[in-house]
């Protein structure tokens, strides 16, 4: 009996964001782990990605075009990191409404940062037991150049990781 009570002690992370599979994972850790997160506390974690623009400008220059880098002012930037923090305060509130209609007391967070190292970061911090993640929408062309943030998350986090995939 006193193992099944450590099981239910165990601290599980949901990590979310725009992407409606990472809802999915929520509803699915609701419905399929209700026991043991209604008995602890369960964590949703949603990354700030950082803002961090340089753009290229082609100025045009008779037939031919002349490419050069651009920043973003500093002002620019804080705006954007202004509106990616109440992005993910937003999606936070959500899924905390979704937790309260079904009994669920929940612990929100948010960082800034790379999605990656926040995600991983947050799971030390916070001594989570396990992460869950929805899977990625088959976004290929971003996967091959940027890497898969659950791949990333399978192979750095410092606890086990569960994907849940939306079925099609």
């Amino acid at each position: 009996m006193e193992k099944a009570t450590k099981l239910l002690d165990k601290k599980v992370m949901v990590a979310i964001d725009e992407n409606e599979n990472s809802y999915h994972a929520l509803m699915w850790v609701l419905d399929n782990l209700k026991e043991s997160v209604t008995k602890s506390t369960l964590v949703i974690f949603a990354a700030q990605p950082l803002a961090n623009y340089t753009s290229v400008f082609a100025a045009p220059l008779g037939f031919a075009r002349m490419y050069f880098p651009v920043s973003a002012t500093p002002a620019l930037i804080e705006s954007i990191q202004d509106q990616n923090k109440r992005v993910s305060l937003g999606l936070l509130e959500k899924a905390k409404s979704i937790c309260a209609s079904r009994g669920v007391k929940v612990d929100t967070f948010t960082e800034a940062g790379d999605p990656k190292e926040t995600v991983c970061n947050a799971v030390q911090k916070y001594e989570i037991n396990l992460l869950v993640m929805g899977g990625q929408a088959n976004r290929t062309f971003m996967r091959a150049f940027q890497g898969s943030l659950s791949n990333y998350c399978l192979n750095n986090a410092k606890c086990p990781v569960l994907i849940v995939k939306k079925p099609e």
